[in-house]
């Protein structure tokens, strides 16, 4: 094995170099992704060096666009995590008067839950849902979150403006993303078991720089 000597400032710009080439090699078929779409993929498989992000990923029809315009309107960014609301770059999303809020270790949701009987996270979906303006609901662990949000929009009772749902696991993390799927609900999600926090971050991170600067290859 070789060690390269590269300038920590092209470390980020190699590794998607790299990617390219592997994706390339790998018959990745992009014909049917937009350029967004693919640049969030690819932002996907940099954060988890997993290829397999290439094949499971799913947009809802203009979702890169349609994300890109309510960070625009200053929607709210709500996560199930705090790992993914510290991943989320904060200065990117001051540039559009947003903000990113994590309700999971607030008192009032856990002693909620405890009353119900639900997961936190079902409880911090429906306290985000009084929010004033759009909300994205940025969800990276918790599937009842998902089941949450599709379970009051059958309702009408509540219409998420967006979700980028990537719940990582094993129980119900497959039907409740596929909930999300097979709904009109504008969405990101990762089809199948993986995900995780640092995923989501990393979602809403790629069209973040996007918006920067949509014209840097590597993003």
């Amino acid at each position: 094995m070789i060690i390269r000597n590269i300038k920590p400032e092209d470390i980020e710009k190699r590794s998607f170099e790299i990617i390219d080439e592997e994706l390339a090699a790998s018959g990745f078929e992009p014909r049917r992704l937009s350029e967004e779409e693919i640049r969030v993929i690819k932002r996907c498989i940099h954060t988890t060096a997993d290829f397999e992000y290439a094949k499971t990923m799913c947009f809802s029809y203009g979702a890169v666009k349609k994300m890109k315009s309510l960070i625009r309107e200053g929607a709210t960014i709500v996560t199930d995590t705090n790992m993914a609301l510290a991943g989320i770059n904060k200065k990117e999303l001051d540039k559009y008067g947003c903000k990113a809020v994590c309700y999971m270790a607030d008192k009032d949701i856990a002693s909620k839950a405890e009353e119900l009987g639900l997961t936190r996270a079902c409880v911090s979906m429906e306290k985000a849902m009084v929010n004033d303006g759009p909300v994205i609901f940025v969800v990276g662990n918790a599937p009842t979150a998902l089941i949450t949000l599709k379970e009051h929009y059958e309702k009408r009772e509540y219409t998420p403006a967006f979700v980028v749902g990537v719940p990582v696991g094993f129980v119900n993390v497959v039907v409740a993303k596929e909930m999300i799927v097979n709904s009109y609900i504008p969405h990101i999600v990762n089809r199948g078991r993986k995900g995780g926090s640092t995923v989501a971050a990393a979602i809403v991170n790629a069209v973040l720089y996007d918006m920067r600067n949509n014209s840097r290859r590597f993003y």
